[in-house]
């Protein structure tokens, strides 16, 4: 026995210990890890994805504009939050749209005239993003660019011309935006488009493009079935919307209210079509001044 005070006893090792004792603290297979629960982990991956689905599905989504469809108030580069409970549930709510056509809404509701909603046209398998012009009994007429709506012509008021960054993403293309492209004093290239401010009888207003004559200057008469909306582009000139037939990649005139999956809120950011793949580039893309604008159009005094 040693006759060592115990705080200079020496340090008990592996070898001072009994060999039962050392098995004991050993785990099995000499591994101190825990074997992986695969079947936990993939069931984690999969309640993700699902909650993910869901509420993509029924609560909101982000949304991408492909297009120039929508100008001025959307340009091709955003991106944004469209909302899918305002007007209900439809065969079109559910992410990549897997069901077929199916008549009724759960909860449905009309949207309003102005809303800016994103449709699936018929036998296709995308969304398209317009604005509500008509509603359910309506007659929808254009006349040189003129909506006239139940026989009275909506209000339009001129603006000064409206002059947007040249990117990218807007390139001011001459075959949609013929003479547009100008220089400003910094030097720098623009689009600028003859813009009118368009106010609907419930007093909605927001502003459109007009680049002069075309063939969807002119449509109707045509009344709006029950259950049914008229939807048109901002830039009314170059939009597929309910005044082009569907073989031209329009929506065919009124389309069921069914095949609305939401309504669009907010730009959430907007990119300028000149990032690349370094990540340095991606901040100098984005445009300014976007990001948070509101979608819902402003309200005025209803035009008497």
């Amino acid at each position: 026995m040693s006759n060592l005070p115990p705080s200079e006893s020496p340090p008990v090792t592996a070898i001072d210990l009994p060999e039962e004792t050392i098995a004991d603290a050993q785990p099995e297979g000499g591994d101190a890890r825990s074997p992986v629960n695969w079947f936990h982990e993939l069931k984690s991956i999969v309640l993700l994805i699902l909650a993910v689905l869901a509420c993509h599905s029924f609560v909101a989504k982000p949304f991408y504009i492909p297009s120039e469809s929508m100008m001025p108030v959307l340009l091709t580069g955003d991106r944004l939050v469209v909302s899918k409970f305002p007007y209900g549930w439809s065969y079109v709510s559910p992410s990549f749209h897997p069901l077929p056509f199916l008549k009724g809404r759960v909860l449905g509701r009309l949207p309003d005239r102005g809303d800016i909603v994103i449709v699936s046209p018929q036998n296709r398998r995308e969304d398209y993003i317009k604005r509500v012009i008509g509603l359910p009994g309506d007659i929808i007429e254009v006349r040189g660019g003129q909506v006239i709506l139940n026989g009275v012509a909506v209000k339009q008021k001129m603006l000064k011309p409206l002059r947007l960054a040249v990117d990218g993403n807007a390139p001011c293309p001459p075959l949609q935006f013929p003479g547009a492209l100008v220089t400003g004093k910094d030097g720098k290239d623009y689009c600028e488009l003859p813009v009118r401010q368009e106010i609907l009888p419930n007093g909605k207003t927001y502003v459109t493009i007009d680049m002069g004559p075309s063939a969807l200057d002119w449509y109707g008469p045509v009344r709006v079935p029950a259950d049914h909306v008229f939807l048109m582009g901002d830039n009314r000139d170059n939009s597929a919307d309910s005044r082009a037939p569907l073989e031209e990649n329009g929506l065919g005139g009124p389309v069921p209210w069914e095949a609305i999956g939401g309504r669009a809120e907010f730009i959430t950011f907007s990119l300028d079509g000149d990032a690349t793949w370094n990540p340095l580039t991606w901040v100098h893309a984005l445009r300014s001044g976007r990001a948070g604008n509101s979608l819902r159009p402003q309200s005025v005094a209803p035009p008497q």
